[in-house]
């Protein structure tokens, strides 16, 4: 029987040295219906000529200009055809069977959309790495936390989260997609550009009926900061503006405006918390990002989830904060506030 066929596909923007470490990997992958593409952002630096020199198999395609991980995306993908997508960021560490756990456990359920290996990370590889661990979760205000990984606070993988699971959400830094599903449903939100569109990407498949799991026989290693280190002001701005967004879209309406409030709250406390330590930059991202989200509050709101469900009140949200969780009663692993 013919195998699905799978594209695994890594978006690009200036990443020549990361290519020349992993790529030669993915390619490498022990699966016979496979085809590697790289959609390059209209990267400045070597990486399509270092393509086309050593890789003649990886099928480039170039864009005009940098549209973000959303936008590359998008409009990569509408020129791939396949079964099912790996969205897989260049700084990703595979080895040769990585693929065919994830293929399996989509193939045994239909009803599976979305799937991501367990990452690891690539520099001390015993270690859950901060984008996604072992499968994500949201908490009752959208932040965003991992089996494996709370806030900054990375557990050491023992095993401990090695089953198959359903998970809120799936990392894009290697997310297996159903390729049919993910164009139904308008790929990720350009709005996004960086930063949460995975999030909102799976609560939406969620709000149709369809799972998102998490295969942990499947190991990938992530370098991770690979465009946008973890402290970068930049990288703040996305995901505190993001994050209101990911609200606005998709929460029920009657949970609407008390979350956004507690949550516009919630973030102020984060900032001053930046402030008090002298990281006044990231102060100023998260003011900046409210008062984009609060100008465009009319444009957010118009782009609410018609399809709105349970999900938002199912077992993968946590029903407390995860920030006072973690900052006050000082729980530190996953296990200790598990949805």
């Amino acid at each position: 029987m013919m195998m699905p066929k799978v594209a695994v596909v890594i978006l690009n923007f200036n990443t020549v040295d990361f290519l020349k470490k992993f790529l030669i990997k993915v390619i490498q992958t022990n699966y016979t219906n496979l085809e590697v593409v790289v959609i390059d952002n209209a990267s400045t630096d070597d990486s399509v000529n270092y393509i086309k020199e050593n890789f003649k198999g990886v099928r480039i395609i170039q864009l005009e200009n940098n549209y973000g991980f959303t936008g590359g995306y998008n409009r990569g993908l509408k020129l791939v055809e396949a079964d099912y997508y790996v969205l897989l960021n260049s700084d990703v560490e595979v080895d040769e069977n990585w693929l065919q756990p994830l293929v399996n456990l989509a193939e045994s359920d239909k009803n599976i959309a979305a799937i991501q290996p367990k990452i690891l990370d690539y520099k001390s590889k015993s270690f859950f790495e901060y984008a996604g661990a072992s499968g994500g979760y949201i908490d009752k205000y959208g932040f965003p936390f991992c089996r494996g990984r709370i806030f900054e606070s990375l557990e050491e993988d023992k095993g401990q989260y090695d089953n198959v699971k359903q998970v809120f959400w799936a990392t894009g830094a290697a997310m297996f997609v159903n390729a049919k599903l993910y164009h139904e449903v308008g790929g990720l939100d350009e709005d996004f550009f960086a930063h949460m569109e995975e999030i909102d990407f799976c609560w939406r498949i969620q709000n149709l009926g369809y799972k998102v799991m998490v295969c942990p026989e499947s190991k990938v290693y992530h370098v991770g900061g690979g465009t946008l280190q973890k402290t970068n002001p930049r990288k703040t701005y996305y995901n505190f503006r993001n994050g209101l967004i990911l609200l606005i879209k998709n929460l029920p309406t009657k949970k609407l405006i008390p979350i956004i409030i507690m949550r516009l709250i919630l973030d102020h406390i984060a900032a001053y918390r930046w402030l008090f330590q002298g990281k006044t930059k990231d102060f100023f991202a998260v003011a900046k990002a409210h008062r984009h989200f609060i100008f465009k509050l009319r444009y957010w709101y118009k782009k609410r989830n018609k399809t709105q469900t349970n999900v938002y009140s199912s077992e993968l949200v946590l029903k407390e904060s995860i920030a006072l969780a973690h900052y006050v009663k000082k729980r530190q692993f996953f296990s200790e506030v598990a949805p």
